[in-house]
């Protein structure tokens, strides 16, 4: 039995041992449609704390920028990383002295293709669990995470080819999470100050604990699986289509609106930056390589660059 399924294992292990394959199979499946191989930088945080792997693939002939990036860091939280953390996990609870004792354990990652018609996708599943500092006993605990796809075009069936997988990823255990996952996603990934989303969404879920462990465990080992299947052959079926000087800089601006949301607005970026000892590079390779902002841009009404917006203003339910 793998320790991934071994439920005589602490599930800090078990997610450990599934990330870390899941990096593997992705980076592989990846690698598989380029002609320049990740970059492995392992690094360790100070104190003790663990450290993490993260892969890097930049100037590919397919990918013009992506990272998978995997962490396992445990530590001491202090008081007003966890008051800044409550806002959004409820359960936090720390010890008598204000710090609480965590361990998070997790896979990130994002791909930004050099074609405007492939689109960029993010995907992230987290662990996260606080001991007492004194009794060391397990207090809090959760599960979070998801996939999006960011597409510069608008493709309609490929939107609903990357939805259906991660629909189909879930329902074998509970069919009222992917729609409540999907709206989750979708206002997850608001740009507020644009009144737009990020893409055309996916699945995103937090402090997700109203489930066995074991079974939670389960479904995001499915979410997981689905990956390579829903982006993959996207990938595949736009990397050599032509497009024009046009097209290539509306995917910058594009990119940046990615920018906005991903330094502005997006959680995780913010929780890495506050942790102790964290580590800037891994944090921010979900940064495009490059991309740029049009002052007061807007694409010409009925464009397939307004087409795209048009959804982005207005999300869609895909399946």
């Amino acid at each position: 039995m793998s320790i991934i399924h071994d439920t005589s294992r602490p599930m800090r292990e078990r997610m450990e041992a599934l990330v870390r394959l899941k990096q593997k199979q992705i980076t592989d499946a990846l690698a598989a449609v380029d002609t320049v191989g990740f970059h492995t930088d392992s690094w360790e945080r100070g104190n003790n704390g663990g450290g993490g792997q993260s892969m890097v693939l930049q100037n590919g002939t397919t990918f013009e920028k992506g990272g998978v990036n995997i962490s396992v860091v445990h530590g001491t939280l202090p008081p007003q990383a966890i008051t800044r953390m409550r806002v959004d996990h409820r359960n936090l609870t720390a010890s008598a002295n204000g710090s609480v004792d965590f361990f998070a354990c997790g896979l990130s990652m994002v791909i930004h293709p050099h074609n405007p018609h492939a689109p960029t996708t993010h995907l992230n599943y987290r662990y996260f669990e606080t001991n007492d500092p004194e009794t060391k006993e397990l207090s809090t605990w959760w599960f979070g995470g998801g996939a999006d796809l960011t597409p510069s075009y608008l493709y309609e069936e490929d939107a609903k080819h990357f939805h259906q997988q991660h629909k189909d990823a879930l329902d074998k255990f509970d069919p009222e999470l992917y729609p409540k996952w999907k709206k989750w996603c979708d206002e997850y990934f608001l740009i507020k100050h644009r009144n737009e989303t990020r893409g055309i969404g996916g699945i995103f879920f937090d402090d997700f604990d109203t489930k066995d462990p074991n079974e939670i465990l389960k479904i995001v080992e499915s979410c997981f699986d689905a990956f390579i299947p829903a982006y993959v052959p996207l990938v595949v079926k736009h990397k050599d289509q032509e497009f024009t000087p046009e097209q290539k800089n509306w995917q910058q601006i594009r990119r940046g609106r990615y920018v906005e949301f991903n330094l502005v607005l997006d959680r995780g970026t913010q929780f890495g930056l506050l942790t102790p000892g964290s580590r800037v590079e891994s944090i921010l390779m979900s940064l495009p390589a490059t991309a740029s902002w049009a002052y007061d841009h807007h694409p010409e009404p009925g464009s397939e660059e307004d087409k795209l917006v048009q959804v982005l203003k207005n999300p869609v339910d895909w399946i």
